[in-house]
C-alpha cells in the first residue's frame, strides 16, 4: 500500500489501485502512517510568489509535517524547484550527499513526463538509493504553454523576441495537475522505498 497525501479532489492518483489518497476533505494529517508515501504538500507559502499567496496560517506547516512523514515511513515529497522548504528545513541540494535520514534531492522538469509547460520540481526521497530510481524519460521538443507569463515578460524586453517565444499561460487548474506518467513514476519510487522503524 502507498499513501498519496495532499491530492486534489479530482486527482489522477484516485484512479490507481492500492493507492490510499488523502485530499482536503480527508485531511492528510489523519493518515495513520505505517507505509511509504508520495506527498504533495501545499506550496504557495513556500514559492517565489509567496508574498501574494492567500494561504491560511496553518498551511505553511503542512510541508514540514509531510517531510517528517517521508523521513519516518519512506517515500517522496514533491515541491517546486525554488521552494524555500529546502532552505528552512536544511534539506540537501541536488548535488549534495544524503542527510542524516538518508534523504536526498532530485531535481527534474515535469515536461518530460507530459506536463504542458516547463515545471521544474524538486523531490526529497527517503528509503531509496539514487541508482535505484525508475528510468527517467526524456521528451524532445518544446512545451506548448508556460506556467506563468509574468517572468517571461520581465525577461523579454525586445518585442520581436517576446512575440517569437510567447506561449499561452496555464491557469491554476491545469498547471497544478500532476501528469499521469509523473504520478505513476512517483508511486513507483514510493513502492521501492524501505524504512527501518
Amino acid at each position: 500500500m502507498i499513501a498519496v497525501l495532499f491530492v486534489r479532489a479530482d486527482s489522477i492518483y484516485k484512479t490507481f489501485s492500492e493507492v490510499d489518497c488523502y485530499d482536503a476533505e480527508r485531511d492528510a494529517r489523519s493518515w495513520p502512517g505505517g507505509y511509504p508515501i508520495v506527498a504533495h504538500p501545499p506550496c504557495r507559502s513556500w514559492g517565489t510568489l509567496k508574498t501574494w499567496a492567500k494561504a491560511p496560517p496553518h498551511e505553511h506547516g503542512l510541508a514540514l509535517w509531510a517531510l517528517d512523514q517521508v523521513r519516518r515511513f519512506g517515500g517522496v515529497l514533491e515541491h517546486p524547484a525554488r521552494s524555500d522548504l529546502w532552505k528552512e528545513a536544511h534539506l540537501p541540494e541536488p548535488d549534495q550527499f544524503p542527510d542524516e535520514w538518508g534523504g536526498w534531492t532530485f531535481e527534474c522538469d515535469q515536461f518530460h513526463w507530459g506536463h504542458l509547460a516547463r515545471k521544474c520540481t524538486r523531490l526529497y526521497i527517503c528509503g531509496l538509493e539514487k541508482n535505484e530510481l525508475p528510468p527517467i524519460p526524456h521528451r524532445e521538443g518544446q512545451p506548448s504553454h508556460c506556467v506563468s507569463s509574468l517572468a517571461g515578460k520581465r525577461m523579454l524586453r525586445d518585442e520581436r523576441v517576446r512575440l517569437k517565444t510567447w506561449k499561452p499561460e496555464l491557469g491554476p487548474n491545469r498547471r497544478d495537475k500532476t501528469p499521469l506518467d509523473f504520478a505513476l513514476w512517483l508511486v513507483k519510487i514510493a513502492r521501492k522505498c524501505i524504512r527501518e522503524h
